[in-house]
């Protein structure tokens, strides 16, 4: 075993996190593809995850920071290096005061939501269905059916690329579509606290029902796939422009263009990275030639080794 694996194994375990090696991370993306890990941290607490970070920093040790993996592309050859995953371990919502919420990174956002309905609390049910967790979704301002991130976040504990442990305000985040100051600056979020108002428990129910009868509907959530697979650009909708290029249902392999929304990319069953991947580059390419758009992945590729 690498020196350095065998030290930073050494540390998670000190620090109660659960360590695997050679975990196939197909079993930690929704697009259900990708090869082994050469090591898995499952991270315990906060504290953990700076101490890990700050080792594998100082020990140039490539990692990266996983949550539920519903924005990930990972290469059917792994990814050699560590996966630290924010998730099972790191999943506690607690009620601050009368309308305040704070949820660790690993607690997904239909659990916070259902922990609101408990608590009669609205401003989170556009989240409702939305297959990430916390962390995820406030680095990236996740957001939808007029919904996003920022209209109830207040704050999050997050620590820098040093390991250092900070506090970021909604005013620090310079939040817009799908963008938050994290993915510029490179903090990762440990939890966050949204304030929500107080509303009537069944019109709450009545409303995540609704939009997720609405999700059911209008998208292929019965395939794996990473929700909506690129960016909308300004004034446009990606899934209309690929169906106005005539890419309903385009395939390679297992990978389509979803004919139920043309905005999902989804495995339909054997397919690889490569063939989702091929999928999202034909589409670009032709949406670009047909249209003069050219779509930005919303998904997050991630190569086995270094680029």
């Amino acid at each position: 075993m690498n020196e350095k694996y065998f030290d930073i194994i050494t540390l998670a375990l000190k620090y109660g996190c659960e360590v695997r090696e050679r975990e196939p991370l197909s079993a930690h993306c929704t697009f259900r593809v990708g090869g082994e890990c050469d090591v898995f941290i499952e991270v315990a607490s906060g504290e953990a995850l700076c101490e890990l970070i700050r080792f594998v920093k100082e020990n140039s040790v490539r990692y990266f920071v996983l949550g539920n993996g519903s924005n990930v592309l990972f290469s059917d050859e792994g990814y050699r290096g560590v996966i630290l995953h924010v998730g099972q371990m790191m999943n506690k919502i607690t009620l601050i005061d009368d309308t305040t919420i704070c949820a660790q990174a690993g607690a997904s956002l239909t659990r916070v939501c259902n922990f609101a309905l408990e608590n009669s609390l609205t401003g989170l049910e556009f989240s409702y269905g939305i297959p990430g967790y916390v962390g995820g979704a406030v680095f990236m301002n996740a957001g939808a059916y007029g919904g996003e991130v920022k209209d109830v976040f207040v704050s999050a504990d997050a620590i820098t690329p040093d390991g250092e442990m900070i506090t970021v305000k909604a005013d620090d985040m310079r939040f817009s579509y799908r963008y938050s100051a994290l993915m510029d600056n490179g903090s990762l979020v440990v939890s966050a606290v949204f304030r929500l108002a107080k509303g009537d428990k069944s019109e709450i129910k009545a409303k995540m029902d609704e939009l997720m009868g609405k999700r059911k509907a209008k998208q292929p959530i019965e395939y794996p796939s990473a929700g909506s697979t690129f960016k909308r650009p300004k004034d446009q909708f990606a899934g209309a422009l690929i169906e106005q290029s005539g890419l309903r249902g385009y395939s390679v392999g297992g990978a389509c263009v979803s004919e139920k929304h043309c905005g999902f990319v989804i495995n339909k069953g054997g397919a690889s990275a490569k063939d989702i991947m091929q999928v999202i580059k034909d589409v670009q390419k032709i949406v670009q030639e047909k249209t003069g758009f050219l779509l930005e992945p919303e998904v997050r590729l991630i190569p086995a080794g270094e680029d």
